[in-house]
């Protein structure tokens, strides 16, 4: 009788861990769907965009003419690839070609920075004359997924975390204003004019803040604090909150004014065009990692303009009138991840339906901000 009660009790508690593992994994399913979607568009935009093989590289160049890469794109391709294996992705070996070809193409062995440009001639990827130089915002996405990486993986095999700490000792020394204590745009930027340009996506707050605790450079706070000054000031430019790509930016205190049409880049060097683009991600990327109010406030009030807008429309005047009525996921994409950060429901349904299904094969600039995006 006692041997039947225990084999009765044995099936009931069988039964019930049964359920419970049951429901355990009808919660879990969500979770996994996500996941598999962002790294399905990952695989999808390597599948288009990732060249090489012991060194793979992004192209740049929408699959027409020659063969050409950033290193703006190789910091996105780096960061993009960490950022899947958070989620599961197999991409270890992926990164290292990655970092690889990285490190064949900084500016020498001694200078960490990478060339901005690599083009194919005579069928391998160089860099010659101006493509020598740096761009920051390249140089601060590498940094940032080699930090990423040593977390991720740890430094026994390949020493990322000697690699992150090298490549940010030379972009505080090459790369940041020592006045204004802001990001430069490139190496080449040393004359007081140069220095005073402002890319305003390189205000990666939340970048400088993982900087400082991690090589434990009080430099890094103070980039951090002139940055969030920066934030404040051109947040409080417009009603719209928006930012233009370019903004004229001197002395101590973070004196703003404005670049006038092809001063910099492009008629859009006072407008929200498609180096601004790219603020509401970095903005909601800072937040992620911060949680601080005067990122938070700046991003609130931008998402509170295009929650108003019946779609997301490519570049706009720094007071909100749309230059253009056709949409491009590089706007798109980054107003997405910022209204899924703070919660704007409407605006996340209403952009994630802009968004295409799967990733647009010759268009690089436009497909990798979805796929970053997606993975964050």
């Amino acid at each position: 009788m006692k041997q039947k009660k225990l084999w009765v009790s044995l099936l009931g508690l069988v039964i019930v861990a049964g359920v419970v593992v049951g429901l355990t994994n009808l919660k879990a399913q969500p979770a996994r769907a996500k996941t598999s979607q962002a790294v399905t568009l990952y695989n999808q935009w390597k599948k288009a965009y990732v060249g090489g093989k012991s060194q793979k590289y992004v192209k740049n160049n929408n699959g027409s003419g020659a063969t050409y890469v950033t290193s703006e794109g190789q910091g996105y391709g780096m960061l993009a690839t960490v950022l899947a294996a958070k989620k599961g992705a197999n991409t270890h070996t992926t990164y290292n070609q990655m970092y690889a070809y990285y490190r064949a193409h900084r500016i020498s062995s001694k200078d960490a920075l990478m060339t901005w440009r690599q083009a194919s001639r005579s069928g391998k990827l160089k860099s010659v004359g101006s493509e020598k130089n740096s761009a920051t915002d390249g140089d601060l996405d590498i940094a940032y997924s080699l930090i990423l990486a040593d977390k991720k993986w740890g430094s026994k095999k390949t020493n990322y975390k000697a690699a992150a700490k090298t490549l940010l000792k030379v972009i505080k020394k090459r790369e940041i204003n020592t006045t204004t204590y802001l990001p430069k745009m490139g190496n080449w930027a040393t004359s007081s004019y140069d220095k005073s340009k402002l890319r305003t996506s390189d205000l990666m707050t939340g970048y400088f803040k993982t900087f400082a605790s991690y090589t434990k450079d009080s430099t890094w706070t103070k980039v951090a604090k002139q940055s969030q000054v920066a934030v404040k000031k051109l947040s409080a430019r417009h009603k719209s909150g928006l930012f233009p790509d370019f903004i004229k930016v001197t002395g101590k205190s973070i004196k703003l004014s404005a670049f006038k049409a092809y001063q910099i880049e492009s008629a859009q060097d006072d407008e929200y065009g498609y180096n601004a683009c790219r603020v509401p991600w970095r903005l909601a990327q800072t937040y992620k990692i911060s949680k601080d109010s005067v990122t938070k406030n700046a991003l609130k009030k931008q998402l509170n303009f295009f929650n108003k807008r019946k779609k997301i429309t490519a570049v706009y005047t720094l007071t909100g009138r749309a230059v253009h009525s056709y949409t491009n996921t590089a706007f798109t994409a980054p107003v997405n991840f910022a209204a899924k950060t703070m919660k704007y429901t409407s605006l996340q349904k209403k952009t994630a339906k802009q968004l295409p299904k799967k990733i647009e094969k010759k268009n690089y600039f436009s497909a990798t901000l979805e796929v970053v995006t997606a993975l964050q």
